[in-house]
C-alpha cells in the first residue's frame, strides 16, 4: 500500500503528464477536492475540475518544493506554472479565453490519505495573484 507522500508524488506526476485517468487513481471514489474556485466531491467532479486546467493551460505543470515532515496530512508547497492558452472558466461562471500569459503561482495543499488513495485534498493558492498575472485587476463593485 502506497503511503501518503508516495501517493501525493504520483499523483503530481501524473497532473504534470495531464494523464487525468491516472490522477483519478488516487483519488477514493467519494474523495473531496476544496480549492479557492469550489469545492469538488467524488471522481466525476474532480475530474471536471482538473480538465478545466488542462484546458486553459495546456502546459500546466506543479512543482513541489516543500513538504512538511508528517505522515497526514501530507502537505505540500508548490509552484503552479503555465501559459495561459485556453478557455478559463472562472469562479463567477463567465469564461476567459486564451490570453497568452504565463503564470507562476504558488500555493499549498494538504491531503489527508486512507489505504493509499485521497480523501480530502485541499489546495490554497492567491487567485489574485493568479488573475493578476493573466492580466486582469480588481475594481469597485458597481463600477465598469
Amino acid at each position: 500500500m502506497l503511503t501518503a507522500w508516495e501517493t501525493k508524488d504520483r499523483l503530481y506526476d501524473a497532473l504534470n503528464e495531464h494523464d487525468l485517468h491516472r490522477m483519478l487513481e488516487y483519488y477514493r471514489a467519494d474523495a473531496v477536492l476544496v480549492t479557492p474556485v469550489g469545492v469538488a466531491e467524488g471522481l466525476e467532479q474532480i475530474a471536471w475540475f482538473y480538465e478545466q486546467y488542462f484546458k486553459a493551460f495546456a502546459d500546466l505543470r506543479v512543482t513541489p518544493w516543500y513538504k512538511v515532515a508528517c505522515d497526514d496530512p501530507a502537505i505540500t508547497e508548490w509552484t503552479l506554472t503555465g501559459t495561459h492558452g485556453g478557455p478559463l472558466l472562472l469562479p463567477s461562471g463567465d469564461v476567459v479565453e486564451g490570453t497568452g500569459r504565463h503564470i507562476a503561482v504558488r500555493g499549498s495543499c494538504a491531503a489527508h490519505v486512507e489505504n493509499g488513495k485521497i480523501v480530502t485534498h485541499r489546495e490554497y493558492y492567491d487567485q489574485l495573484e493568479m488573475y493578476s498575472q493573466l492580466g486582469f485587476r480588481l475594481q469597485p463593485i458597481g463600477r465598469q
